[in-house]
């Protein structure tokens, strides 16, 4: 229902009456909060109270200087619109007419350079800006998302109660709590979204691989995602998965997938994760190879080009044995999600020292165990790794997870070598071994590229056998000179 008295009442307003907006307001009024609600045409906000007003209490505005008055104090807006320039102008027509102690909330996918940016800047006006994590898409932003709010303390004290009422619950335990100052917020978002990247890429190539390696049906390969989401791969994605692949196109009876153009799009978050893990010397080679997976499949003149041109001399898949191929790419399917998660857990551990930021890595999988695209059954126990070693350099070498890639490194070997000598293409499979392996290694060959470098550009190294920086002199007499 809409308020009659709007001035000063507004637990909370919503700015941007999209679908994620107006979700996302609805869930505010569901759990008993008077909701301000603004769009830039009245005609959306009024649309939304006619059409949900039953949700709770909906304080509507015209105009911004409305909605900000009808806030109570400190007041809290929450802004929902597209990442950008629009964001920005949002943020200067609020603060017009807040006051200091306010709270303002950008619950997009905002760039978290943008958000450090950005709350710079309003704090010099004594304002409060968060950059919030919201995940779960449409229906999460309606009955629950994973949310990942920064900002200050301060901030956290009036806002954090009401985002953990209206996050999704795991167990009883919310899932939301406060990441760090500043950026930290949209930063964990921006790796959630890179570490989906890679694990869209993995189940895409888990089906590639039993389509060529069975040659069964859509329809089949979804009755296999459906059984392995009853065991550890439990996750949103798997489950969707299945639903895709087992759905039929009403207008051709084909299979819906095989009617879908192969040309995965993107919004910048996974590209924006692996600008920043090249800026922080992080590997994230899962991510990596799932973003330019996505770049070589919207590559149309390169792949028009190459299709019926470019030899193969790729075998014929020969499956004697249905149910252990599949087990094996299960195997394969769950080591390279773990090696994907443990890269993003890296690059958040990373960034975290970098900016002084505070994350706790736990907690993060603790808030990510529901709500958010990449819930999974294993985010437990990442949480338990992490309770277990607050500390964990490395999360596959976690007692538990070093036992999953003891079970699954044989399986994961056999699959990426027969995909290889089939001409089937695993970026993320392959690069995922490849990382582990070198992880792993007791030697890598970066001492010959340490060697090139000395030789052509003075570079400098450093020994195994002696403490200290050193340069051979290449161009004489190849003795060798200490640095000072």
């Amino acid at each position: 229902m809409a308020s009659e008295q709007p001035v000063g009442t507004a637990d909370i307003g919503v700015t941007g009456l999209a679908v994620m907006g107006s979700n996302l307001a609805r869930n505010f009024a569901r759990h008993g909060y008077t909701v301000a609600v603004h769009n830039r045409s009245y005609g959306k906000t009024e649309k939304l109270v006619a059409e949900h007003g039953d949700d709770g209490t909906f304080v509507p505005s015209e105009s911004v200087e409305d909605f900000v008055a009808s806030l109570s104090k400190p007041r809290v807006a929450v802004i929902m619109v597209k990442a950008g320039a629009g964001t920005d102008a949002v943020i200067d027509q609020l603060a017009e007419h807040m006051e200091p102690g306010d709270i303002i909330v950008d619950a997009g996918n905002a760039h978290f350079p943008d958000t450090i940016r950005r709350e710079n800047a309003l704090r010099e006006k004594g304002l409060h800006f968060v950059g919030s994590g919201v995940s779960g898409g449409e229906e999460g932003a309606l009955n629950g998302p994973s949310i990942m709010p920064g900002g200050t303390r301060e901030s956290y004290d009036r806002l954090g109660p009401m985002l953990e009422d209206i996050s999704a619950k795991v167990d009883g335990v919310p899932c939301c709590t406060y990441i760090g100052p500043d950026g930290a917020g949209h930063f964990v978002k921006m790796v959630h979204n890179g570490i989906e990247y890679a694990d869209m890429q993995l189940i895409a190539e888990a089906y590639d691989l039993l389509r060529h390696g069975l040659g069964a049906s859509a329809a089949e390969i979804g009755d296999i995602f459906e059984e392995w989401n009853a065991g550890d791969l439990e996750s949103f994605l798997i489950e969707i998965s299945a639903e895709v692949l087992k759905h039929t196109d009403p207008q051709t009876g084909k299979a819906f997938v095989d009617i879908i153009l192969d040309r995965a799009e993107q919004k910048g978050t996974g590209r924006w994760t692996v600008q920043n893990a090249l800026d922080l010397g992080v590997p994230v080679t899962g991510i990596a190879e799932a973003t330019f997976a996505r770049a070589l499949s919207g590559s149309v003149p390169q792949r028009e080009a190459a299709r019926g041109t470019l030899p193969a001399h790729a075998g014929k898949w020969d499956v004697t044995d249905r149910d252990a191929f599949i087990e094996d790419v299960r195997l394969a399917l769950y080591a390279s999600k773990v090696v994907a998660y443990s890269q993003g857990f890296d690059q958040i551990t990373a960034a975290s020292e970098e900016n002084g930021w505070g994350i706790d890595r736990g907690a993060m999988a603790r808030i990510w165990r529901g709500g958010c695209i990449i819930r999974a059954r294993f985010l437990n126990r990442i949480t338990e790794a992490y309770e277990r070693t607050p500390e964990l350099p490395l999360l596959l070498a976690d007692e538990f997870f070093t036992d999953v890639m003891d079970k699954g490194v044989t399986a994961w070997r056999s699959i990426v070598s027969q995909a290889a000598l089939n001409g089937v293409p695993t970026p993320v499979f392959a690069s995922s071994l490849s990382y582990y392996d070198g992880i792993r290694a007791e030697r890598l060959p970066a001492a010959l590229i340490q060697g090139q470098r000395d030789f052509f550009g003075a570079h400098t190294y450093q020994r195994v056998d002696a403490e200290g920086t050193f340069h051979t002199l290449w161009s004489a007499d190849r003795s060798e000179e200490k640095q000072a």
